[in-house]
C-alpha cells in the first residue's frame, strides 16, 4: 500500500481502560495516559503508529475521556485526532462498535491503548491484503505463555483457535500483540450498545472467516501492572 494510502487508513485506539492495578494514575487519569518518562504512554504509541504514515486517529474512550480528548486538541502536529466517547463502559468489541460512525474507509486498524509492539505496520497491512483477510492480527512470540494465553496458528498463517491463559500452559508460544486490520463489514457482526469482549467474543467467532495471523518477532510490552510499567519504562530510557 502506497503511504497516501496509509494516511488514509483509520487508527482506531482503545482508550476505556480503567487502571486499577496502576495506583500511581490515581482518580483522575485514564490509563493510556500514564506517565513514561515525563510523557503520556498514548502520546508514544501514537508517535510509533505515525511514523509508518499513518494520520487519522479515532480514540476510542471512556472513563475521564475529557483528559484525552483536552490531551490531543492541544496537539500541534500533522495528525487529525477524533474522540469516540463512551458513556458507559462498552469493552474492546462495543468501543469499536460505538466508533463505527467515525470510520471513512473500508479497512481500519485498532490497536490497545496499553500496550506496544514495534512491528512494522506497512508490513502488517501489505499481509492483510495479500491474504485478502477480513480479519488479521499481529502476534508475537513470548518465551512463558501462561500469563497472557495463546494463539493458535496453521502453516497457511489462519488462526486456528486461542487457549485461555493458565498456570497448566507454560512455554513459548504465540500470544496476541493487540494490534489488528479489519474490513469495515465485520462490524456488522457486532451489536450496538453492548458491553462486549473484542478478546473472548468477537475475535473468536471470527474463526474460520478469512482471519490470519501476521507474525512479529518485535517485543511486546503493556502497562496492565507496575511491574510491567517499570519494565517499559526502562526499555524507553534505553532506547531514547
Amino acid at each position: 500500500m502506497e503511504q497516501d494510502d496509509i494516511s488514509n487508513l483509520d487508527v482506531l485506539i482503545l482508550c476505556g481502560g480503567f487502571g486499577k492495578r496502576l495506583k500511581e494514575i490515581g482518580q483522575n487519569c485514564p490509563k493510556p495516559m500514564v506517565e513514561i518518562n515525563g510523557r503520556p504512554f498514548l502520546e508514544i504509541l501514537i508517535e510509533h503508529i505515525s511514523s509508518f504514515g499513518f494520520r487519522r486517529y479515532i480514540l476510542c474512550a471512556g472513563f475521564k475521556s475529557e483528559v484525552i480528548e483536552q490531551y490531543f486538541q492541544k496537539k500541534n502536529d500533522d495528525n487529525t485526532y477524533i474522540l469516540s466517547k463512551e458513556d458507559e463502559p462498552l469493552g474492546t468489541g462495543g468501543g469499536i462498535k460505538k466508533a463505527e460512525s467515525c470510520i471513512l474507509g473500508s479497512t481500519f486498524i485498532v490497536l490497545n491503548g496499553d500496550s506496544i509492539c514495534r512491528a512494522n505496520l506497512n508490513d502488517f497491512v501489505e499481509f492483510h491484503e495479500s491474504n485478502n483477510a477480513s480479519v488479521s492480527m499481529a502476534v508475537a512470540t513470548i518465551d512463558d505463555v501462561s500469563e497472557y494465553g495463546s494463539v493458535v496458528i496453521n502453516d497457511r498463517s489462519e488462526i486456528n483457535g486461542f487457549k485461555e491463559k493458565s498456570d497448566h500452559i507454560k512455554g513459548q508460544g504465540l500470544i496476541n500483540a493487540g494490534i489488528y486490520l479489519f474490513k469495515k463489514p465485520i462490524l456488522d457482526q457486532i451489536p450496538s450498545g453492548q458491553n462486549i469482549s473484542l478478546e473472548k467474543e468477537v475475535l473468536p467467532s471470527m474463526i474460520g472467516q478469512k482471519f490470519y495471523g501476521f507474525k512479529t518477532t518485535e517485543r511486546l510490552f503493556d502497562i496492565g501492572t507496575p511491574q510491567r510499567l517499570e519494565i517499559l519504562r526502562s526499555h524507553i530510557k534505553l532506547t531514547d
